[in-house]
């Protein structure tokens, strides 16, 4: 099966006619919706972030932040720096596995066989060379706000932060009884 379409066939129509062609009257501001923004910019900063990384060290943002997790606590296992990170433990390994290959991190045993990783001197350097690229990012979406603002923006993020158990899919979403 190829991606291509092929252009000379016949348009297929399925189910009933009825297409809505305008704006429906109550879908979301896209302009307005705090969500929709927070994710545009994180994935804004993300691209940049994991290109550049990937041009200048072949590794990308989710290496960068396993490096920058273990700078910040040593001897931090996979399970912990994922939490920290909020980042799926298979991607977390996925990267933990990459820099021991690279050797930037050094696995220790622990208690019931987890690993504590640390960074080598490799690592330590590794890190203060990918960390200018992750403050440009950090540079460029606060460019345009003050010092106030850039403090009063953090204290919100940080407040939302703490609502993110609210988000838990463990929790049911509401169903409407129309059905």
């Amino acid at each position: 099966m190829t991606d291509e379409l092929d252009e000379s066939a016949d348009p297929v129509v399925v189910g009933p006619v009825d297409v809505v062609t305008t704006p429906l009257a109550d879908a979301l501001d896209s302009e307005a919706f705090t969500p929709r923004l927070l994710h545009l910019i994180s994935n804004a900063l993300v691209w940049r972030e994991s290109r550049l990384l990937r041009s200048a060290f072949n590794l990308g943002t989710n290496d960068w932040r396993v490096i920058s997790a273990i700078s910040i606590r040593p001897g931090a296992t996979s399970t912990e720096i994922s939490e920290f990170v909020a980042m799926n433990k298979a991607i977390v390994s996925k990267s933990v596995n990459t820099l021991i290959a690279r050797e930037l991190i050094v696995p220790a045993d622990g208690k019931r066989g987890s690993r504590h990783l640390y960074l080598t001197g490799a690592g330590a350097d590794m890190h203060d060379r990918m960390k200018p690229i992750s403050m440009q990012g950090q540079e460029i979406v606060l460019g345009d706000l003050n010092p106030d603002e850039i403090s009063q923006l953090n204290h919100l993020l940080v407040r939302l932060l703490q609502r993110t158990p609210d988000l838990s899919p463990t929790q049911s979403a509401p169903v409407d009884s129309d059905d």
